[in-house]
């Protein structure tokens, strides 16, 4: 079987795949490196990390874990299995995970399905309908994120409604601090064509609070957005590791992207309320260790519009040199 990095279009093919995944801020900090025509490894891209919100680099890696996973997910589609090392390289602490590709049987349906939902996916931050998740489907996402070492804790209506609490809480702490709100104008500003989080995938203002939407920091620079009714009952849900370390945050980081992906399957959309978890990094805190894990997302599910994407950065500019000893890497012209 040909190795899928044996010609231009096998390297594009898991491009294109990585580039669509989710992370903070649409900052997409991840870079792909090919070494022969079996081996692919990923790497963050320093440069992209939030400065300010994320100074531990959690979001970041994490970030890149969703990126890992759809690599992953392109590699079964092409026919092949990838074999995963996470944090290979103690030298290189930007290479975060390589990949080695060998033949393999086909993909099977739920791979299929999977690989489907990459281009539909999509972070929607409009209202909701008010339409409970059926408690089958809820059980398939749980299942999803211990596949990939984590677990999808989901809140009933007053643990959801006391978290609620704490992220209006954390906003109204973390919206004070000057660098922060700059960081966030930088990349919700719109200017950007390729990342960020523009103004047309913002969503609606909510008509309560505390709202189960994120405001960007908006109402601090003047910016009117339509208000819309949200659901009622949002339905919230945390999603842990059992340790708090990078290579944690890699499996959080899959595990988010199998669950999103699942429940795109099954008409599902999320967006995120992350705000007491950039607050408790921004403190350059741990989170405590307890029964439940490491809370590393915050995720809110329902059944919402069909909503545009945000922008993407040009596979090419994922792509480096391939790897030759110990030179220094060197971005490749756009493809």
């Amino acid at each position: 079987m040909l190795s899928p990095l044996a010609s231009d279009l096998g390297v594009q093919y898991l491009l294109v795949a990585a580039e669509q995944a989710p992370s903070v801020l649409n900052t997409q900090p991840w870079r792909l490196r090919t070494s022969g025509h079996d081996l692919a490894e990923l790497l963050c891209d320093p440069s992209r990390r939030l400065r300010v919100s994320d100074p531990r680099g959690r979001s970041m890696h994490l970030s890149c874990g969703a990126a890992l996973f759809n690599l992953r997910l392109a590699v079964r589609v092409g026919g092949h299995r990838p074999t995963v090392s996470l944090l290979p390289d103690p030298d290189e602490p930007e290479l975060l995970a390589s990949i080695r590709m060998t033949d393999s049987t086909p993909a099977n349906a739920t791979e299929r399905s999977l690989y489907s939902a990459i281009r539909v996916r999509r972070t929607n931050r409009e209202p909701f309908e008010d339409r409970m998740i059926p408690p089958s489907v809820m059980a398939g996402l749980r299942i999803a994120a211990t596949r990939e070492g984590a677990n999808l804790l989901p809140l009933d209506g007053a643990a959801a409604n006391e978290l609620l609490e704490q992220v209006a809480l954390a906003d109204d702490e973390i919206e004070r601090d000057k660098g922060y709100l700059a960081e966030l104008a930088a990349w919700t500003a719109g200017r950007a064509l390729f990342d960020g989080v523009p103004r047309h995938v913002h969503g609606p203002r909510a008509d309560r609070d505390p709202a189960p939407v994120r405001d960007f920091g908006l109402g601090h620079r003047g910016r009117d957005r339509r208000v819309e009714r949200f659901e009622s009952h949002p339905q919230l849900a945390v999603l842990t590791t059992k340790g708090d370390r990078p290579v944690d945050w890699l499996h959080a980081g899959q595990a988010l992207q199998r669950v999103l992906l699942m429940a795109t399957c099954h008409g599902i959309s999320a967006s995120f309320l992350n705000q007491p978890l950039d607050l408790r990094d921004m403190r350059r805190r741990t989170d405590p260790r307890h029964a439940r894990g490491h809370a590393q997302m915050i995720i809110r599910l329902g059944y919402g519009p069909v909503v545009p994407r945000a922008p993407r950065r040009p596979a090419g500019e994922l792509l480096l040199q391939e790897r030759r000893g110990r030179d220094r890497l060197m971005p490749l012209l756009r493809l």
